[in-house]
């Protein structure tokens, strides 16, 4: 069993995401690319003390960057994992 903060790297705070806690009471987390739908629901029921409906994940890749140091040089950040968790009705998370 990993430790419920290995698994939950931080929650994403982006306009799309605190609509999704209005609308849809979904919270999006950003997780080990390693994390399973279990672990994620685990980590999410352990550290802020509440019931988790669903868990969704989606694998992002990362971007390719350009940079300028002596010469030109194309880059690339890391892959990373989301998460959407939906909540049981009557369960909320203070994020803000």
């Amino acid at each position: 069993m990993k430790n419920p903060y290995h698994v939950i790297v931080r929650p994403l705070v982006t306009e799309k995401s605190m609509r999704d806690i209005d609308r849809r009471r979904a919270y999006s987390f950003a997780v080990r690319p390693d994390a399973t739908k279990p672990e994620i629901r685990l980590a999410v029921e352990r550290i802020f003390n509440v019931k988790v409906d669903a868990v969704r994940t989606m694998r992002r890749k990362g971007k390719r960057k350009a940079r300028r140091m002596a010469r030109f040089m194309m880059s690339r950040r890391p892959d990373w994992k989301r998460a959407v968790v939906t909540l049981q009705e009557g369960h909320r998370i203070e994020i803000m």
